[in-house]
């Protein structure tokens, strides 16, 4: 497994990355599917505070165990659940990340969080009061970076251009090629790493049916599925890796979040624990197969 340096930061993660809402605390082995990702060579694990109510962050301390020094773990911040359970709010405000953190180290058994997401985010947050707390929590040894899953290209630049962030999660897929217009660039030339998630759009590239997925139909999702099947015969890898291998290629990505429910799964996104590299040839076939998007809102 290769790793990867995360934007400026010391964290070292795995390309390929285990997004952990895929485990629910009511599966029947959670913690055999994380404990083989772990032996597969991967090292970091991406959850939220908002998945299950917290249940989730529970579900990943009590999997990782003793594991906990070996691993980088993400959580995300900023949605707030009411006092019912059923229902949750934006909440940025510095003092409300401030508290939330001390129950997500609770809930995940740790007393640092590697890095720490802001989940979501618009324009008119108070962006200045988000990085203060953050770097609050940075000085004070709570996490070791932190950054912003987002996919509004005026949100990220307002970051890039006033934080220190590492990181932006976003959605990013050969059917959701959106990041390439204008993100992928900037983030790249300021050092910022990227973290893809959707990179096997909803398993469209994965050998999922086909159904209509944002503006392509489902004769466009086939004939990029077909590709992505010819490639991965070509090379003996499953359609899921060969999904996962077209946004690494590019450099700025440092890992592909991908959830999995089973081992069968987990091996389908990492041969063992070798992703190599797209041929150049290959990688071309795969943009030739879809057009690019371009996004329409929060430019």
């Amino acid at each position: 497994m290769k790793y990867n340096q995360l934007g400026r930061s010391s964290l070292q993660v795995s390309q390929i990355a285990f997004g952990c809402m895929s485990l629910q605390s009511t599966q029947a082995q959670p913690v055999r599917v994380v404990r083989e990702a772990l032996d597969l060579g991967i090292n970091f694990f991406d959850t939220a505070d908002l998945y299950e109510q917290g249940k989730n962050e529970i579900l990943l301390g009590r999997a990782l165990g003793q594991k906990r020094q070996e691993v980088i773990i993400a959580t995300k911040v900023g949605n707030q659940w009411n006092a019912e359970g059923t229902a949750w709010n934006w909440n940025p405000r510095k003092d409300y990340i401030i508290t939330a953190i001390e129950n997500s180290l609770k809930r995940l058994s740790t007393d640092y969080i590697d890095l720490y997401q802001l989940h979501g985010g618009t324009i008119d947050d108070p962006i200045d009061e988000v990085i203060e707390a953050f770097e609050q929590l940075k000085t004070h040894g709570k996490i070791r970076a932190y950054g912003i899953s987002s996919i509004r290209p005026n949100v990220i630049r307002e970051y890039v251009s006033r934080s220190n962030i590492d990181s932006v999660m976003m959605q990013y897929s050969l059917l959701d090629r959106r990041p390439e217009e204008t993100c992928l660039d900037l983030l790249y030339q300021r050092q910022v790493s990227v973290i893809t998630r959707g990179s096997l759009a909803k398993g469209l590239l994965a050998g999922k049916s086909a159904q209509s997925y944002l503006d392509h139909s489902t004769t466009v999702i086939q004939n990029v599925a077909a590709t992505i099947q010819k490639i991965g015969s070509k090379n003996q890898i499953t359609p899921a890796l060969t999904a996962c291998q077209y946004v690494l290629q590019k450099p700025v990505v440092a890992s592909a979040v991908v959830g999995f429910r089973t081992n069968e799964q987990l091996r389908d996104c990492t041969n063992g624990n070798q992703v190599p590299a797209l041929t150049t040839d290959d990688y071309a076939m795969l943009q030739n197969s879809v057009a690019p998007s371009q996004y329409t809102a929060h430019r």
